[in-house]
């Protein structure tokens, strides 16, 4: 096995474009399990940690531009306020130590539909920077997973940064697992309301091939709260209205049975945490949140 070192963003795109094999490793909370367990065995590890850029965040335009090799940890201390649904999914993320080498472009890379940061992602809009010596451009994350573990990431490209709209509203995060901390989501869901656009975006985690947005549950809801009046009067929310919400939610689950859970759990337990979500974002709503 080769090891590559980059110094500069330059140098890493030139090293990739000469070695489309070379596997980037930054935080390698998932590629070294693989490689110690000896599932994988890549040709060439390219080493992106000498490059600052990479680790850097910063405002631009409304949104967050977080590096590729921010961790966890930091996201969870400096974004907090400014992208809640991320970093409440950060916190859920393996144990300290994990969280503090692992990063979001590394989630996104390995393209697990169990990655905890992607349903938050997804809900917040979110795109990601890619970038190869032919170019750059800009993917929304929905768009980026082709499958379980499979991404529009060609041979030569790189990870850059991914970019997060600054949030215009509440946002939640849950997630089942077979332990409460440091385990592999059974299910997940993310909800974040968008006040301003009259808007709900769910997505699920862990219960299909890739992340599921759930358009049909997002568009009930929406419906009724308009109907109510509810984003103008910030009313309280009827029971039956988030039991509906749940239940189409789960519709959307495609799982599959697995040691961690059966696909009738699993959809069963995508219903509850989109109620669950529901109630925690409308109650911040009401609470005076915009």
């Amino acid at each position: 096995m080769d090891f590559l070192y980059a110094r500069s963003w330059d140098e890493a795109l030139a090293a990739k474009a000469d070695r489309p094999d070379a596997v980037p490793i930054s935080g390698g909370t998932d590629l070294m399990v693989d490689i110690n367990f000896d599932r994988r065995r890549p040709a060439a590890l390219l080493d992106l940690n000498g490059i600052d850029e990479l680790t850097a965040w910063e405002r631009v335009d409304g949104h967050l531009r977080i590096g590729a090799a921010v961790p966890y940890t930091r996201i969870i201390a400096e974004l907090g306020g400014l992208v809640p649904g991320l970093a409440i999914a950060s916190r859920t993320v393996g144990s300290p130590q994990i969280r503090n080498r692992g990063t979001l472009a590394g989630n996104l890379a390995t393209a697990s539909p169990a990655g905890d940061a992607l349903p938050p992602l997804v809900v917040a809009d979110a795109s990601v920077e890619i970038a190869s010596t032919r170019g750059a451009r800009t993917v929304a994350v929905p768009d980026f997973f082709l499958g379980p573990k499979r991404s529009v990431l060609e041979p030569d490209e790189l990870i850059r940064a991914v970019l997060v709209p600054i949030a215009d509203g509440p946002e939640q995060f849950a997630k089942v697992g077979t332990r409460n901390a440091m385990v592999i989501s059974v299910c997940s869901f993310a909800l974040a309301l968008h006040p301003d656009r009259r808007r709900v975006a769910g997505c699920i985690g862990s219960a299909g091939p890739t992340v599921l947005p759930t358009p049909d549950a997002e568009q009930f809801l929406e419906g009724e709260l308009a109907e109510r009046g509810l984003w103008e009067s910030r009313g309280e929310l009827d029971d039956a209205v988030a039991t509906r919400f749940g239940e189409l939610a789960g519709a959307h689950a495609r799982p599959i049975d697995d040691v961690r859970g059966t696909a009738d759990y699993r959809r069963h337990a995508v219903g509850v945490l989109a109620r669950r979500t529901l109630r925690w974002t409308w109650d911040e709503y009401r609470g005076g949140h915009r």
